[in-house]
């Protein structure tokens, strides 16, 4: 129970002040006119304006209320390296018993968990949301059971007590860890990528360490050992071999002593892209659809385009002398000898046999195929003749033979059973809405090898498609497909088809019949598995510790069997199907949490500073905690300190006036009267 005297004024403070110093000013008048009567009747003012304030005897009824201190643990990945979350749990239940068996204390205890995507420790976040759970009038203080590493500091909260620190680090501590800068989502293929890589020690770590050993591997691959500098940046070149995603693993051996060789690891994910498609585009005797493969290709920034159109053929003889010709002349020699390994591919629209390209260029195109080079033969009615590009070297490596029949029907092009799986035709009945357009007319070929993705005139080979050697060639058994760009009878997905066609034959990853790849998301993964068979089977995950798990494979389009894994751990996963293997990784390619793992309270200073805070070492034991005044140091040798808040809830107030309205009437006119009497007597 506390009583005080409060006001309560019947009148505005100001309107008071108003009535006193008209009162002031005629005491003083009496004062000057020498009036006898001044004191009681002041007096009586003074009375009047005491009333008037409203004088209160008030008693409150005051339950006192606990004083809170929060006690914030951090469980963050780096906590639980050596001996740290044992620390750090002992640690708190200790404090807690303590805090609770002193007077009027309650404690919080608050977990700090891994922030999420990759945003380290986030533990002046969760001490703030506490904070504003609880009156600030209550807090006493603040113990943070950390390793000091937090990655939130510019959001410390405004506390009314001191903060403390106490870290579970050690002298002893110590930690390699390697980083990787500057690498890039995509690299050009053939160009050289710089990546900075550096390699530190910190903490007490061994002395005279000059070099150490790094681990490159290439997508799983056996890895290669390279001697680096300790503490220096290096400067690593790099030239992705393949094209699609490169997954990079630069890892430094453990080393007995280190708190941990989760940082000993960094995965790089380049996605490797073509800078240039070069295309050389040779054209037989111009037709209605020459134009179409001229404008896929020039449509397309990515793509150089090298375009010969066969006009004047050697045999043509019409007199017109030389010198007036204005037609530039046909480099087969640079084309077919010097310069052909710089084409991704050739593309021979309705071209025949004409004298222009000797036997001895078509079997350099042909062993241009078998090392990884590409041809795409666009037929018209010459290939059916005696002067069919088949009837020269390249017949060994043309997927279909012509019958020497040349069909002139209408029909309807569509995709083959094994081409709804195929990644060229997949899908493009669902692209393009609509029946497609007739085509009029169709080169009748027997299939030799390779696979028939589309067909023609009663179900015969219109688009084939083989592997030869290392490269890649395409018939399409038709010169029509130009109709289809003119929008002939609604048309089809002409560009769509060609544009797929090229660049499944210059090898793009996405386009592979054949493929197994994973897509991350966080720590979940989408295995893909692409086929033309019907069945793959389950696939094999290999996690980075080493323990497999087979996974079945749902179909969920022809052809694209997929299943989602959650990954257990951060690092580089390995899958195997069949024939088919991939890597991808998972998590953040060097985790926050992980790029300073040495006990610190370096980062949190200011803040334990400003709340008159300090930071002590759990090696050395847990500290006194004792009660100091707001805005003394709460920190000293061995202990810390909290400030008692006096915190309290008021059940009730009664409220008694000091002057009851008849006494101050009473007293008022006593007063009046007496001054009256006093200068009536003079």
């Amino acid at each position: 129970m506390t009583s005080s005297i409060v006001f309560d004024p019947l009148l505005p403070v100001w309107l008071i002040a108003a009535l006193g110093a008209i009162m002031a000013a005629g005491i003083a008048l009496a004062l000057w006119r020498g009036l006898s009567g001044w004191p009681l009747r002041a007096l009586a003012g003074l009375v009047i304006l005491a009333a008037l304030m409203g004088p209160v005897y008030q008693q409150e009824d005051r339950q006192p209320l606990n004083d809170i201190v929060l006690i914030v643990e951090d469980q963050s990945a780096s906590q639980r390296l050596a001996d740290r979350a044992a620390m750090t749990s002992s640690a708190a239940d200790d404090l807690a018993a303590r805090l609770e068996a002193r007077d009027n204390t309650e404690v919080r205890r608050i977990t700090v968990p891994d922030g999420a995507d990759n945003s380290g420790t986030q533990a002046m976040t969760a001490l703030a949301e506490a904070l504003a759970e609880e009156p600030r009038g209550r807090i006493a203080g603040a113990i943070l059971l950390s390793d000091g590493q937090l990655h939130d500091i510019d959001r410390a909260p405004d506390l009314p007590a001191p903060l403390h620190l106490l870290h579970t680090g050690r002298a002893a501590d110590w930690d390699r860890r390697l980083e990787i800068r500057n690498a890039p989502a995509f690299a050009i293929l053939g160009e050289e990528v710089i990546l900075t890589l550096t390699i530190t020690d910190d903490g007490s770590a061994p002395e005279d360490v000059r070099n150490v050993p790094l681990d490159i591997s290439v997508d799983g691959a056996e890895p290669r050992r390279f001697e680096v500098p300790l503490g220096r940046e290096v400067d690593l070149p790099l030239t992705l071999p393949h094209g699609g995603r490169n997954v990079l693993q630069f890892t430094t051996p453990f080393v007995e002593g280190e708190l941990t060789d989760r940082n000993n690891t960094a995965l790089v994910q380049i996605n490797g892209v073509r800078d240039r498609l070069s295309v050389l585009l040779v054209s037989g005797e111009p037709h209605a659809g020459g134009r179409t493969w001229r404008n896929l290709l020039k449509s397309d920034s990515s793509v150089d385009l090298v375009h010969f159109t066969i006009l004047r053929p050697p045999e043509k003889q019409d007199g017109v002398p030389v010198r007036e010709l204005s037609l530039i002349a046909f480099p087969t020699r640079e084309l077919f000898l010097e310069k052909i390994e710089d084409f991704d591919l050739i593309i021979f629209d309705r071209y025949k046999r004409r004298g222009i390209l000797p036997s001895i260029y078509l079997d350099n195109v042909r062993n241009y195929v078998e090392r990884g080079g590409a041809v795409l033969i666009a037929a018209g009615p010459d290939f059916a003749s005696a002067d069919s590009l088949y009837r020269t070297p390249l017949e060994s490596i043309v997927p279909a033979r012509p019958t020497a029949r040349v069909l002139e029907e209408r029909y309807r092009p569509k995709v083959s059973e094994l081409g709804q799986r195929h990644p060229v035709t997949a899908g493009l009945e669902q692209e393009y809405d609509g029946e497609w357009g007739r085509w009029m007319r169709q080169i009748e070929v027997e299939q030799a090898t390779g696979d028939v993705v589309m067909t023609g005139k009663d179900d015969r080979p219109l688009l084939v498609l083989d592997r030869v050697g290392e490269g890649r060639v395409a018939l399409l058994a038709s010169d029509h497909a130009w109709l289809w760009n003119r929008g002939y009878e609604g048309g089809g997905p002409q560009l769509e088809l060609l544009r797929r066609l090229a660049h499944w034959m210059m090898k793009e990853p996405e386009l592979e019949e054949e493929a197994l790849w994973a897509e991350a998301t966080g720590q979940q993964m989408r295995v893909i598995r692409r086929s033309l068979t019907d069945d793959v089977g389950p696939v094999t995950i290999t996690t980075p510790s080493g323990d497999t798990i087979e996974r079945d494979l749902e179909e969920v389009s022809p052809g694209r069997f997929e299943t989602l894994y959650d990954g257990p751990e951060i690092g580089l996963y390995r899958l195997e199907n069949g024939e088919q293997s991939a890597v991808i990784g998972l998590g953040p390619a060097a985790p926050v949490e992980f790029e300073q793992t040495i006990a610190s309270a370096s980062a949190l200073q200011p803040v334990l500073e400003r709340t008159g805070g300090g930071a002590k070492a759990l090696e050395d034991g847990l500290p006194r905690i004792r009660e100091v005044r707001e805005g003394r140091p709460a920190s000293g040798r061995g202990w810390i300190g909290i400030t008692p808040r006096g915190a309290f809830e008021t059940a009730s107030v009664t409220q008694t006036p000091l002057l009851p309205a008849w006494a101050v009437l009473l007293l008022i006119s006593g007063l009046i009267l007496g001054g009256w009497l006093r200068e009536g007597r003079r």
